[in-house]
């Protein structure tokens, strides 16, 4: 019997491991920090051996093949350890897809991800599709090819969970654009970041579709380097010209024969970066076979995702909007980009290598102050502090929601984008927003 070894058991590890168990596989899950309730109740149900809190060498590098969680850099000493031994790691989408033959739309970027990923899955719904939506956004994809049958499978993926994709392939995939983001994980080079970005692309055929977006700068660079076996669909927002998809005039077109029109102002998302997420998801459904009826019903009805420029209230006047998904600078620059009025943003928390250059101009066009909410806060005066805007410097989601107050008045907006991870203060994004909005509720 092969034995596999599951590093991390979060939502992506302890998936694998009931998928592991149900194909037949000796299971063992490790994880070196404190396993939640729920995955260890999971384990428990399925009789699969685990430990947390430590990783016990001899019941790891016998593996025949490991699952590594994404969170899990390839410099954590038991991947070393297990690389130098020559054992393969492969991540849990990986693993889960040699066990389906549901097709595949995968999407990913730097940004817009999740916002994309749960837009498509809502159209898919809409169309009455067997679809299950998985990856980064927080379902385990084994988990759900262990326990249902679905026909489609909507996958959100990291750069660091195609690190550890090999023979994947994805029948739709969408690269939304490429900016710098965890160039901690990437030895801080840019291209690292851009090459695993890239591996999308990694084993589609001409029965596949490529979406992409074609105003990306480094995207259009690199698909230079690359054969492309698969049918391209570009879009843009700057251009018609041999388009899939494009935004222009004020009006949403998809090509086609006929084409796909409906008016911008029909789209339930708006924002400038929400009409290319607008046009890949369209452009997905709309290779996947699904009418221009439920395509249009589809995007004009779609709710938003939360901590994505989510609108939390409005008191005394002001704005109060949660973005704690922003967690790079490009993420920010669009949240900003989108502001209309006098803005004063939180920002802060775990720097990924973060160049604050590309906001600089934004930030004194929109902001009347800027609210520090990290740990170490140094990087960011060293940044922002000789443009003359007010600053307070906080440490705890109290503090940053008492100097908003202190600071804001009717007309203004307080914006939590913050430019970085969260776990230096918070437990992970979702808390942090979590956190912003209940403070707001309370004011």
């Amino acid at each position: 019997m092969a034995r596999i070894v599951i590093l991390g058991a979060a939502e992506s590890g302890v998936g694998a491991a009931v998928l592991a168990q149900k194909k037949g596989f000796d299971v063992f899950v490790s994880d070196m920090g404190k396993i939640k309730p729920q995955y260890v109740e999971l384990l428990d149900k399925h009789g699969i051996s685990w430990e947390s809190e430590r990783h016990t060498e001899n019941l790891i590098l016998n593996a025949d093949e490991v699952i590594k969680s994404p969170g899990i850099p390839d410099t954590a000493p038991m991947v070393v350890k297990l690389k130098g031994l020559g054992v393969p790691i492969i991540s849990e989408i990986e693993f889960a897809a040699r066990y389906t033959q549901a097709k595949m739309v995968c999407i990913t970027g730097s940004n817009g991800k999740t916002t994309t990923t749960s837009l498509v899955y809502h159209i898919f719904k809409k169309a009455g599709f067997n679809v299950g939506l998985a990856g980064n956004i927080g379902h385990s994809l084994a988990l759900q090819v262990a326990e249902k049958d679905y026909d489609w499978y909507v996958i959100e993926l990291s750069s660091f969970q195609l690190d550890n994709m090999y023979a994947f392939r994805a029948n739709i995939a969408i690269l939304l654009n490429i900016t710098p983001d965890h160039l901690d994980r990437y030895d801080f080079k840019m291209q690292n970041y851009v090459d695993s970005k890239m591996r999308i692309l990694q084993n589609q055929t001409s029965d596949d579709t490529f979406i992409y977006w074609n105003d990306d700068p480094i995207v259009k660079e690199e698909l230079k380097k690359y054969p492309i076996h698969a049918k391209m669909c570009p879009f843009s927002i700057t251009s018609k010209d041999a388009m899939a998809g494009y935004v222009a005039e004020g009006e949403y077109v998809l090509q086609g024969q006929p084409p796909f029109r409906m008016t911008q102002s029909e789209l339930s998302l708006s924002g400038k970066h929400n009409m290319y997420n607008s046009l890949a998801a369209g452009l997905a459904a709309h290779e996947a076979g699904i009418c221009d009826e439920v395509i249009r019903e589809g995007l004009a009805t779609f709710r938003g995702v939360e901590h994505r420029l989510e609108k939390v209230a409005t008191i005394n006047g002001v704005h109060y909007i949660n973005d704690s998904k922003a967690t790079n600078v490009d993420a920010c620059w669009f949240a900003l980009d989108s502001m209309t009025g006098p803005t004063i943003l939180i920002i802060g928390g775990k720097d990924k290598g973060n160049d604050y250059n590309a906001i600089t101009d934004l930030v004194k066009q929109k902001c009347k102050a800027l609210v520090f909410l990290g740990a170490d806060n140094q990087k960011l005066h060293e940044s922002f502090g000789h443009l003359g805007i007010t600053i307070v410097d906080t440490h705890s989601m109290k503090d940053c929601m008492d100097a908003c107050v202190r600071l804001s008045e009717s007309g203004d907006t307080v914006l939590l984008s913050p430019c970085c991870a969260s776990f230096d203060l918070f437990k992970n994004m979702e808390d942090r927003g979590e956190q912003f909005k209940e403070y707001v509720r309370n004011l």
